[in-house]
């Protein structure tokens, strides 16, 4: 059904037709329907601008249909209306169409909200938002954005500085279904391979629902993701062979800290600048994070040492992934240390995940500890560290840990579980359920 018919069935409080909310009537079919945090548990009442962004495949379409559903039923006709950044060519275009429909809201409507799916699809969109704010016109509206391109979070304040309106919060990154709620949905249907099947869906809602039914990642799904990074790159005017020999280097070295100049020489591009570009849209994707050392004294990052790159999209590194990974049997096949490091990114994505939901810095570099003789994974805080181990582990091991960090706490994730006065051990399972 298209936008304008679309609008006019909203502008009736007409919702209950077919192909209005073409996402939710395919929710309805779905074997699992899984229930989405990222923060916002309720859209506000004022006017202003929320910026919504993550991951293609995510959810965030039927989620925005939802919303656009249920304001309807709770304050009636002509209160919400829809645009698709995907259908729109440029930002002229786009704020024709919010120039028209600013004036359908009905006069007693006690809110009047905008959803723009996908606003990120459409070039310097945020022009037509700052022209219209300045004019006044949406002084009285709730914008609703979603896209796909994080560095809008990262970079928000630079979009629309002053004009987001007075709301407490205006950025939220759309995160990955946690695993408690996968594992309440699907635990019982998948048994011994539901963390494992968590860790390749990424938490994207449709591989999570593939994996359950089928036990496998079909290609459509692979497809679909592939289909969103390459046209990101491509777009953008950079190789698509390029990325791909960037995500091999990354999957080699897995956990292990690589400077940018040999990032650029293993995967043969040009020079550290050309690499560092690549990474920097992997991040903006929200597919990357890079993990700096931390520096114990002055409790900051070390920016000018070798990092680490954690996949912090595992459906995205699943789908890119040279050996195919489909299957938890895929996922067994794989060396212990590749294991290893597909637990270190699972634990950097779960890391990511609360952090949006709490409001912290989008996408934030993550810290890593590291001297001549032993390393930690994360820094938390400076008060609570976290390593990450594929197989057994014991307070023993990390005797080490309260002589170089009198009075600190560290977390062990490994298969084994204990508890010291500063050094306690959980499974991965765990960690991801509390």
């Amino acid at each position: 059904m298209d936008i304008h018919t679309i609008n006019n069935n909203l502008s009736r409080g007409e919702i209950d037709q077919p192909r209005i909310f073409p996402h939710l009537d395919r929710l309805k079919e779905a074997p699992y329907i899984f229930q989405v945090d990222f923060g916002l548990q309720e859209l506000p009442m004022e006017p202003g601008i929320l910026l919504i962004r993550g991951a293609r495949q995510y959810g965030k379409s039927t989620w925005l249909e939802q919303q656009i559903q249920q304001t309807i039923q709770q304050f009636g006709p002509a209160t919400a209306y829809y645009l698709n950044g995907d259908n729109i060519s440029n930002v002229d275009a786009l704020e024709q169409a919010i120039d028209e429909i600013c004036n359908t809201y009905r006069k007693d409507a006690v809110v009047r909200r905008l959803f723009i799916d996908e606003i990120t699809a459409i070039p310097d969109w945020e022009v037509a938002l700052k022209r219209m704010a300045d004019r006044g016109q949406l002084a009285k509206i709730l914008i609703v954005t979603t896209g796909s391109k994080a560095t809008d979070l990262r970079r928000g304040a630079e979009r629309l500085p002053g004009r987001k309106g007075k709301l407490s919060r205006t950025t939220y990154l759309f995160t990955p279904i946690s695993y408690k709620e996968f594992k309440r949905q699907c635990g019982e249907k998948l048994g011994k391979n539901t963390l494992i099947a968590y860790l390749l869906s990424g938490g994207s809602p449709i591989a999570c629902i593939e994996l359950a039914t089928i036990g496998v990642m079909p290609e459509y799904v692979i497809e679909l993701v592939r289909d969103w990074i390459d046209g990101e790159i491509t777009g953008s005017g950079r190789s698509r062979s390029a990325i791909i020999n960037i995500m091999n280097v990354l999957y080699r070295f897995g956990g292990t800290p690589v400077g940018q100049a040999k990032l650029a020489r293993e995967s043969g591009l040009a020079n550290n600048t050309v690499a560092a570009n690549y990474i920097e849209i992997l991040h903006d994707l929200g597919c990357v994070v890079p993990a700096y050392p931390w520096d114990q004294d002055r409790d900051n990052l070390i920016l000018r040492k070798e990092c680490k790159y954690h996949f912090t999209n595992l459906l995205v590194a699943a789908s890119y992934h040279p050996m195919r990974i489909r299957s938890p049997e895929d996922f067994s096949a794989l060396s212990t240390n590749m294991q290893g490091a597909w637990y270190e990114w699972l634990v950097a994505q779960e890391l990511l995940r609360r952090n949006a939901i709490q409001g912290t810095e989008i996408l934030a570099p993550l810290a890593f500890w590291q001297n001549k003789n032993h390393e930690v994974d994360f820094v938390i805080t400076k008060e609570q560290l976290l390593e990450v181990k594929r197989g057994r582990s014991s307070a023993l091991e990390f005797s080490w840990f309260t002589k170089q960090f009198p009075q600190k706490k560290l977390t062990v994730i490994s298969s084994d579980t204990f508890t010291t006065d500063h050094i306690r051990g959980i499974t991965l399972e765990d960690f991801l359920l509390e």
